[in-house]
């Protein structure tokens, strides 16, 4: 077994920053994906997330659509639709994943893993590997990929 290095996250009493700074006000608003199809990708959300279309809108030869998960509008999936961006690779293990740079995953969290994976099994969705467990970061997680290969994550929090 590997020598697994802990990684504690800072709670938020913990976190640096004075309400005057300039990122005081900060919080994630959306994730953006490219894809070549919007309407397969919408329908892709929403029949195996059950993601919800919030916005959608027009800029130029492209369409742009916001989805949210079922239970929180704070957090939006932005799907970007139209030309032909290159595929990403397919992956058969996450480890294969993390010999790319730049944009890897979006992360839902869900209350229960088992749960959640088994429903995306019975609605066709294959995981990348089988989930893992993050000991250091005490979460739970396993992976997937949407028909273009842009990855989720699913995860639950273990304490």
């Amino acid at each position: 077994m590997k020598n697994e290095s802990k990684i504690r996250m800072p709670s938020s009493q913990e976190r640096p920053g004075p309400s005057d700074r300039p990122f005081a006000s900060a919080r994630v608003a959306h994730a953006a994906l490219r894809v070549p199809d919007i309407e397969a990708s919408k329908r892709w959300f929403i029949d195996k997330l059950d993601f919800r279309v919030v916005r959608e809108w027009p800029v130029g030869e492209l369409r742009y659509a916001w989805l949210c998960p079922p239970g929180d509008g704070s957090l939006h999936v932005e799907i970007i639709g139209g030309n032909a961006p290159e595929p990403n690779p397919e992956f058969g293990t996450i480890d294969e994943t993390l010999e790319y740079g730049g944009y890897h995953h979006v992360c839902i969290d869900v209350a229960d893993l088992d749960l959640a994976l088994a429903e995306l099994r019975a609605r066709g969705v294959a995981t990348i590997g089988d989930a893992i467990v993050m000991s250091g970061a005490d979460r739970r997680m396993a992976f997937i990929a949407d028909p273009w290969g842009n990855l989720v994550e699913l995860a639950e929090t273990t304490v």
